[in-house]
């Protein structure tokens, strides 16, 4: 047994209690630094139980892959676990389940990230194992040959299978005609077949050093203690420079796009996408919270607007969804979508006529001071129930740093809602509810052959 291993070992001899967390307060103590490698590290202490979260974040996703070339950030996901310099393939995993932490991966359009919660004692062996396979994968190729195999069944199940997020993925290829967001971050199958674990090697040196990640640790641990086990276990990996990144923009405008795709499904649907900036490319941040708004106000609960009209007062649809990501690298999608209510013989064109109506309500007649302060309520009440969970907080926290933000909006965006006005949401529709901004998908039923 190794040293790292021992030591894990060594750990299983204590036990913690987890008590029931209380609320958080509304701003955590906070604090960042960063290594002279570049790795950037935050620590936000949260007390109220011996756990802490520690998450490494990489600047590196789907949008930074090119054609011919997709899926390589989420199959490096997936090799990292397959072995190290001081580790073998599952050895770290066993070591953290044996410890009784919890401890995953996850890949997207703008980053991946690995994450463990664990006792706040045993934060050493995550960071040494985190710190060993940044430094010293290896990548085995026979690994790999099994893992690719892996991936592309996961796909046929979650997409090729899936009638609903096949729908879905041609719509984003299709919605995102200029950026790397058309890319599906599993990415495409023609590209499974032919990835060499040569391409995840050379991946892997471009982009996970130091200077291109971040360190986020959340719980009960205080910064000075997180800075001497990152300068233990991290500072000794060199920096290296990374390819340029450039954030993926959009065309504004591109003009009215229309998809109609035949899937195994019982029932239409209808997908509406206009493009729009997010909070790292929008001129004025303020119509981004705007936006955040408007989405609540669509799809909000019971008494939100497209279900109080669209499914109950005019029966147009039997359900109804509306969307927005402020929080990517590049520009955004707002997006809705719903199925028809067929049992009353309701078409996609007349819900497509009932989006607009509700679009179109926006941008002439701004929401009454009321109905935008419960709205608003809702909203910051759902993010403060959120991130009472450490988990919630490093998550956040990571994301806004990986796509070009800074932690400190965790602890700023509720007075950024809170500053929005009627006005801007009206301003924001009359902005980019527009046909111009607009992609839609029909997702209609098979059709029957006939004899």
């Amino acid at each position: 047994m190794n040293a790292l291993a021992r030591r894990a070992a060594g750990l299983l001899l204590s036990t913690i209690c987890l008590p029931m967390a209380a609320f958080a307060a509304d701003s955590q103590p906070t604090h960042e630094f960063i290594l002279d490698n570049g790795l950037k590290v935050v620590v936000r202490e949260d007390h109220r139980a011996p756990v802490v979260v520690s998450q490494v974040w990489y600047k590196v996703g789907s949008t930074y892959e090119t054609p011919g070339q997709t899926g390589l950030s989420h199959a490096l996901e997936h090799m990292m676990f397959k072995g190290s310099g001081k580790l073998g393939p599952g050895e770290a995993s066993r070591i953290l389940r044996d410890l009784g932490a919890e401890e995953n991966a996850f890949t997207s359009d703008d980053y991946t990230a690995y994450y463990q919660v664990l006792a706040r004692d045993r934060l050493p062996v995550a960071l040494e194992m985190e710190a060993d396979r940044m430094a010293s994968l290896r990548l085995p190729a026979d690994e790999f040959s099994r893992e690719i195999e892996v991936i592309k069944e996961e796909r046929r199940l979650r997409t090729d299978d899936n009638p609903g997020s096949k729908a879905f993925e041609m719509f984003r290829a299709m919605a995102y005609p200029a950026s790397g967001y058309h890319t599906p971050t599993i990415g495409w199958m023609a590209d499974l077949e032919r990835m060499k674990v040569e391409e995840l090697r050379h991946w892997y040196e471009s982009w996970y050093v130091p200077n291109n990640a971040t360190l986020v640790v959340v719980g009960d641990i205080t910064v000075d203690e997180v800075k001497g086990l990152a300068q233990k276990y991290f500072a000794g990996i060199p920096k290296r420079a990374v390819p340029p990144a450039k954030l993926p923009l959009e065309v504004a405008e591109p003009g009215q796009r229309l998809l109609t795709m035949h899937v195994k499904t019982q029932l239409p649907s209808v997908i509406y996408g206009f493009n729009v900036p997010s909070l790292a490319t929008a001129k004025d941040p303020r119509s981004v919270h705007a936006l955040r708004l408007i989405s609540a106000l669509l799809d909000g609960g019971y008494s939100a607007r497209m279900p109080s009209t669209l499914e109950r007062q005019q029966e147009l649809v039997a359900g109804s969804s509306s969307s927005y990501n402020p929080f990517t690298r590049g520009d955004s999608l707002f997006m809705l979508s719903a199925t028809p209510n067929t049992q009353k013989g309701k078409t996609l064109a007349e819900v497509e006529k009932g989006f607009w109506q509700l679009l179109d309500e926006l941008k002439t007649t701004p929401p009454t001071a009321e109905e935008l302060e419960r709205v608003r309520a809702q909203v910051v009440a759902g993010l403060v129930y959120d991130r009472d969970s450490i988990s919630s907080q490093a998550t956040t926290i990571g994301q806004l740093e990986t796509v070009g933000l800074s932690w400190k909006l965790i602890d700023s965006e509720l007075d950024e809602l809170k500053s929005v006005t009627p006005a801007d949401i009206q301003k924001a529709a009359r902005t980019y509810f527009i046909r111009e901004r607009l992609s839609v998908a029909h997702v209609l039923p098979e059709e029957k052959a006939h004899d």
